[in-house]
């Protein structure tokens, strides 16, 4: 699809602006500015005129692919879009900024932690959705498995589903974890119905080279449907961020300064659950 490459850029650079700044010790790593252009408007595309749901999204990819068709760099793009994130900081900065976009995309964002069940009113509500989880280095891709059936739980029987996860030929656990997706991915119903291979680079310092694919799945068999949202097992909160970096906090709660514009610049708390979230 052609479109006008520096208004895509511009627009992106809008959200960019707009998000805070990524904290490392929840695996939040930002993806480069052109390949954001990239996954935008493949979103868009993929989920045109449809409902769709983003299960975390530090990068903003979600208003990223609102706001190039609110800015009509691209004639296409979601009907709706919600987010279901921990950090507050994310889910406030998408509401502030998806206000501008109502007249052309609905936007709204919640608080939502991925070791809990899906809310029922998400159960089943969506079209699609889209994940870009820890990728799973230390925890042999369950990071990747608990959002794959959150994002799972929250489409109806014809859902579409876009994950993005690490993808290094070089690197074997990149691949096991992309084939362990996939079979998980079989396990709930759905087939490969594309694969863009490392497509996407980040901000990130210990492995600039690191690349991501997405991975586009459909649902073919809706009897594989899970029925019921469980809490996550205790086994799959261990090294969920990374080795010795278990799920423990339920939130990140956002304490804004004065100068509420400036995202980067404000600061947060963190909630813990009150009890394992497996308890």
């Amino acid at each position: 699809m052609k479109f006008d490459l520096r208004s895509a850029i511009n627009s992106i650079s809008d959200v960019v602006m707009n998000r805070p700044a990524p904290l490392r010790e929840f695996d939040q790593i930002y993806m480069k500015v052109a390949d954001m252009v990239v996954q935008a408007e493949y979103v868009a595309r993929v989920f045109n005129n449809k409902k769709v749901v983003f299960v975390g999204d530090g990068d903003g990819i979600a208003l990223s692919a609102a706001h190039l068709k609110a800015q009509g760099v691209i004639d296409y793009g979601p009907s709706s879009i919600t987010l279901l994130d921990f950090d507050e900081r994310i889910v406030n900065s998408v509401l502030r900024f998806g206000e501008k976009l109502a007249p052309k995309v609905a936007i709204t964002a919640h608080l939502y932690n991925v070791a809990d069940p899906l809310p029922s009113e998400h159960f089943g509500a969506y079209d699609g959705f889209h994940i870009n989880p820890p990728w799973g280095a230390s925890n042999a891709g369950q990071s990747v498995t608990a959002f794959l059936e959150r994002g799972s739980q929250a489409t109806h029987e014809k859902g579409l589903g876009i994950v993005v996860i690490a993808d290094d030929p070089d690197l074997a656990w990149t691949q096991e974890v992309l084939r362990d997706t996939q079979k998980r991915a079989i396990d709930l119903g759905y087939v490969v119905s594309e694969l863009l291979p490392q497509l996407h680079l980040y901000h990130l310092d210990d492995a600039p080279d690191l690349r991501s694919c997405s991975c586009l799945f459909r649902r073919v068999q809706p009897d594989l449907m899970e029925k019921s949202s469980e809490k996550l097992s205790g086994d799959r909160l261990r090294n969920f961020y990374g080795k010795n970096n278990p799920l423990t906090y339920k939130y990140v709660r956002e304490k804004p300064d004065l100068n509420v514009n400036r995202e980067a610049e404000q600061r947060y708390s963190l909630e813990h659950y009150l009890e394992t979230p497996d308890a």
